[in-house]
């Protein structure tokens, strides 16, 4: 049985995403910074018919968790196939990008950037045992620098100075992390979800969290002839990655 690690999976647009891959056959771990939530997620879908799911208490801004829930899944798991980076945060309201503060932007980076950068490290051994290892990053079209500075686009003025740099940043990562692992197996893409109606946009968007897990599960399933290295907005631009 192949196996999936999940960040932020106790709840939203993790949650469906987990849902979809055990559905498909695979070991799901829910990463839950809180476990008690990660437990509750599990038993709402043992309670569908899903068994193959196990809560993991991951904390991605916490070394000592990370390397505790690579310990666990490592003890119980000999290789991971697919490996989600969802847990992110919007660092609140208002960002400005002369008025937010460094603490602010400290903040978000440490969940949206250094958190990805963390978990990734701490699983790639597992993820290298895989024939088909997959990471996906999950993104925002709002990290858009194309978008964000085109005077025509729909979203030019939701502007979002800490949220978006990070996401940005997540983007370059998943780009050079890519070009790494070019001549392996691996398939590493970023890939938004959406505006999706979850407790992370107070339950606004054009999305439902079951379309927008869709999205994300859709590049942990690619075959070897899938793209890797790209970022895809599927909500906005149904046909091609998204502009960069």
């Amino acid at each position: 049985m192949k196996a999936a690690l999940i960040t932020g999976a106790n709840k939203g647009i993790g949650f469906e995403v987990a849902k979809i891959l055990a559905q498909k056959g695979f070991l799901v771990y829910l990463g839950s910074r809180n476990l008690d939530s990660g437990l509750a997620a599990v038993e709402k879908l043992k309670s569908e018919g899903i068994t193959n799911v196990e809560a993991i208490e991951l904390d991605v801004t916490s070394q000592e968790s990370i390397h505790a829930a690579r310990k666990t899944i490592s003890e119980k798991s000999e290789v991971l196939d697919v490996l989600v980076n969802n847990a992110g945060i919007s660092g609140g309201f208002p960002q400005s990008a002369l008025n937010a503060t460094i603490a602010q932007f400290k903040k978000v980076f440490e969940t949206n950037v250094f958190g990805v950068i963390g978990v990734t490290q701490a699983f790639i051994e597992l993820l290298k045992k895989s024939s088909e290892p997959r990471i996906v990053n999950v993104s925002s079209a709002m990290a858009s620098l194309t978008l964000a500075a085109d005077t025509s686009s729909p979203g030019y003025d939701n502007k979002m100075a800490v949220y978006q740099s990070s996401k940005t940043a997540l983007n370059m990562y998943t780009v050079n992390l890519a070009y790494e692992l070019r001549h392996t197996p691996f398939k590493v893409n970023a890939v938004c979800p959406g505006w999706t109606k979850t407790d992370f946009t107070s339950q606004q968007g054009t999305s439902t969290a079951e379309e927008a897990g869709q999205r994300i599960a859709r590049y942990a399933l690619i075959g070897q002839d899938g793209p890797t290295g790209k970022y895809f907005s599927e909500e906005y631009f149904p046909e091609s990655s998204c502009p960069w």
